[in-house]
């Protein structure tokens, strides 16, 4: 019997809509550092989701029912996001908020990319939240890569030897926990 080669689909969400962000860079960098078999592709519409309200669930706008698809068709969660006064960037947290009661994250692989040390509040903030949805938090995979400045663009990232071997083997590791996930998930069933 041959078996079904199926590319894993990962959505990558970065926590600025700053243009030259080096979160989105990392996350773009992901893409060009991603092995065989792994396609990663990058949200665009954090900017475009409205505020989060209760009293629109069952006749969410467009742009909510769009975010939700994409989480839902995507195989892992890939996150980068810089830290704002010491918390998440509340772009980010909306758009987790918008997802909190239709469950696209229960029981999704997500990875947590940090381009900077110092931003560790931030970091604890969303793997808190995330816990609490259900997601299934990746450690191997969730990295700090420092990056040397924040104006640093994938290129840059994809050329340095150092950033490139930990971004790339981070991926490798997601990728890896994303098809153990997958097998356990067809054996339970």
């Amino acid at each position: 019997m041959i078996k079904e080669f199926r590319v894993i689909r990962i959505l990558a969400i970065s926590g600025s809509l700053r243009t030259t962000s080096s979160n989105t860079a990392l996350l773009r960098a992901a893409i060009a550092l991603a092995p065989e078999g792994v396609g990663i592709t990058v949200y665009g519409g954090l900017g475009d989701l409205p505020h989060f309200n209760p009293d629109l669930e069952g006749s969410e706008p467009s742009s909510v029912m769009d975010f939700r698809a994409q989480l839902h068709m995507s195989d892992g969660i890939l996150i980068s996001t810089p830290e704002y006064a010491h918390g998440v960037p509340g772009v980010l947290k909306n758009a987790l908020d918008w997802v909190v009661g239709s469950g696209e994250l229960v029981g999704k692989p997500v990875a947590l990319l940090n381009a900077s040390p110092r931003a560790t509040y931030a970091q604890a903030s969303l793997r808190e939240t995330l816990t609490t949805m259900d997601a299934r938090i990746v450690p191997e995979a969730s990295l700090t890569v420092p990056l040397p400045t924040n104006k640093i663009d994938e290129i840059g990232i994809v050329s340095h030897s150092e950033i490139s071997r930990v971004l790339h083997a981070g991926i490798v590791a997601f990728a890896y926990a994303i098809k153990t996930f997958q097998a356990e998930d067809t054996v339970g069933k």
